[in-house]
């Protein structure tokens, strides 16, 4: 049965647009505000992840078909659609980061990462900066898709730092490298879906971007720091670091993206940025160490130890995490997906894709999302061997075989993986299931239009237009396939440049990466080791990073708006 989109079913603009953010107003109460008493009687906000997305979800599907008319099958559908991309590939590539971890643990060698870092600094402020930021840019340009929150997540939680606040550090971190994630995918989408030429998006969110990119490691290292009730004075100790840091990365971003292109910006500006703050660390180190509360003695010890580990033991300790920064750049090049998704092993296809039934061009999108009424498509792509997570499940057993774990520590690794996990792989399901269910029944499309009525303001807007789609889909290249056509046209109904108004779409939503459900529930998987703890923290999360989303939002809103008003040569030329 087909479906065409309702865009307001009510017959009024604003009380459509309330309905149609009930499914997200639910997610957000339960999460964050719900009140409750433990058995202690103190006062709590929010409940498990779990159990609120499973109450969002079924709200979720129920507002579709009662509010848009959506068929029951198609609704029914599209949840199964999300909840399955939800699994393969986003909890494939959790799954697989953590089992490389878990690996590093049970067989030692982590306590051996742990002292190199502190040798290289035992400053809480800089290993923050080369592993939430430097580092986790590399990865976010090789794979993205919640890799970098993960894998970083999971080093930093292992260095030591708390849960929440490695959590908290790594989601603000993955947001100015995000709209040139997964090798440029955000940007290439972009332009296939506005019909702007590829080089003009790149270059205009490299016009843009940059700034964000020497702001953040300031405003990470302050929020780490304000996090440990620490003071101005501890952020301003290291500003040599955070200068180099975000310099560093900002003018490859800039150069990258403008005289090469959306696919190595992140790649080339993450190993850029971690080597420079590797080399000045050489020269240059904080007269003050901060450390964590209560951590000082140890680090201190840990700091005399350093002289116990040979080079061979050090080098040895990092070849599971320098395997996996290979395979990583591997699994993101677009040749290497291409050839292991052509592979049959003896007729055992490597890529399947599958129509989903009641979905696949069955679902019609119109006038103002698109300029004509085209049917979406619904189709599972079930890479298995392309997959980013089967490149760090790969590296996994690599590092596994080359440290030579016996019987029982693979087995423990196994057992300690999969016990880590299930609360987080049903979570990312439901999650995922939502916000495919939100946007195929349209209700994501009713938000977004109440964006376009803003009139001049429209620019400002436009970054916060992305900002929520990346928060309702969890993906700068969802919200870019979502809501980049519908950007063009309301551009050129305004008469503002298109390239300026589309690119604002990419880089006002990575704004929005660190408050979608998939990314929370990604980083509490990979910095909790209890899992009901990890479901306990979402809400937590939510709160302590809603703020910096906002306001880094506003930020990016605000310098479109001088963009199209008062710096127009900022825009880049070009020619359709």
């Amino acid at each position: 049965m087909e479906f065409h989109q309702i865009y307001d079913p009510m017959g009024n603009p604003f009380l459509s647009t309330f309905l149609a953010a009930v499914p997200i107003l639910t997610l957000l109460y339960l999460l964050a505000l719900h009140p409750h008493r433990d058995r202690l009687g103190k006062r709590h906000y929010g409940i498990t992840a779990p159990k609120a997305a499973l109450i969002a979800a079924i709200v979720t599907v129920l507002m579709a078909i009662w509010l848009v008319d959506m068929p029951v099958p198609s609704a029914i559908a599209a949840f199964g659609y999300g909840s399955f991309f939800g699994l393969m590939p986003i909890g494939w590539i959790v799954v697989a980061a953590m089992f490389l971890y878990t690996i590093t643990l049970v067989s030692g060698q982590f306590e051996t990462v742990k002292s190199s870092v502190v040798q290289l600094s035992s400053d809480r402020r800089i290993q923050t900066l080369l592993i939430a930021f430097s580092f986790g840019a590399f990865i976010e340009g090789a794979a993205g898709f919640g890799t970098p929150v993960a894998i970083a997540g999971a080093l930093m939680a292992g260095l030591g730092f708390r849960p929440m606040a490695a959590a908290v550090l790594c989601l603000i971190a993955n947001t100015a490298p995000v709209a040139y994630g997964a090798v440029g995918t955000p940007i290439i989408t972009l332009a296939n879906v506005t019909g702007l030429p590829e080089s003009a998006l790149s270059a205009m969110a490299g016009r843009q971007l940059p700034f964000f990119s020497v702001l953040v490691p300031f405003w990470l290292i302050a929020t780490m720091v304000f996090m440990h009730k620490g003071k101005w004075k501890q952020v301003w100790e290291i500003w040599p670091a955070i200068v180099v840091t975000g310099f560093s990365f900002s003018i490859t971003q800039f150069a990258v993206s403008n005289f090469v292109g959306p696919m190595l910006v992140d790649i080339v500006a993450g190993l850029i940025s971690l080597f420079a703050l590797v080399l000045l660390l050489k020269v240059w180190q904080p007269k003050n160490k901060f450390y964590l509360p209560g951590e000082e003695e140890a680090m201190k010890s840990m700091e005399k130890k350093q002289s116990a580990y040979t080079r061979g033991q050090v080098a040895r300790a990092w070849t599971p995490w320098a395997f996996l920064t290979v395979f990583v750049f591997m699994w993101g090049l677009p040749q290497w997906k291409t050839l292991l998704n052509s592979l049959d092993f003896w007729g055992l296809k490597s890529l399947y894709n599958i129509p989903v039934p009641s979905l696949d061009q069955l679902i019609f999108r119109g006038p103002p999302l698109v300029t004509e009424t085209v049917p979406e498509a619904a189709v599972y792509s079930f890479n298995w061997l392309s997959a980013a997570g089967t490149g760090v499940f790969f590296a996994a057993i690599l590092s596994g075989l080359f440290l030579r774990l016996s019987k029982e520590e693979w087995k423990l690794s196994i057992v300690r993986t999969a016990q880590r996990m299930k609360t987080p792989l049903i979570t990312i399901a439901l999650v995922l299931g939502l916000g495919y269910t939100t946007r195929y029944s349209g209700l994501d499309a009713i938000l977004g239009l109440a964006f376009t009525k803003t009139g001049v303001m429209y620019p400002f807007f436009a970054a916060m237009l992305g900002w929520l789609g990346v928060f309702l889909t969890g993906s700068d290249t969802s919200s870019n396939a979502l809501f980049g056509s519908m950007q063009r046209i309301t551009a050129d109904q305004l008469g503002l440049d298109p390239v300026l108004i589309a690119a604002s779409n990419s880089t006002g939503g990575v704004m929005g990466k660190m408050i979608d459900a998939q990314s929370i529930v990604v980083a509490t998987a990979a910095c909790y080791e209890d899992r009901n703890e990890g479901a306990n923290a979402v809400g937590p999360i939510f709160r302590a990073v809603f703020f910096h989303s906002i306001a880094l939002a506003v930020l990016m809103g605000i310098l479109v708006m001088l963009q199209a008003y008062v710096f127009p040569w900022m825009i880049p030329s070009y020619t359709l």
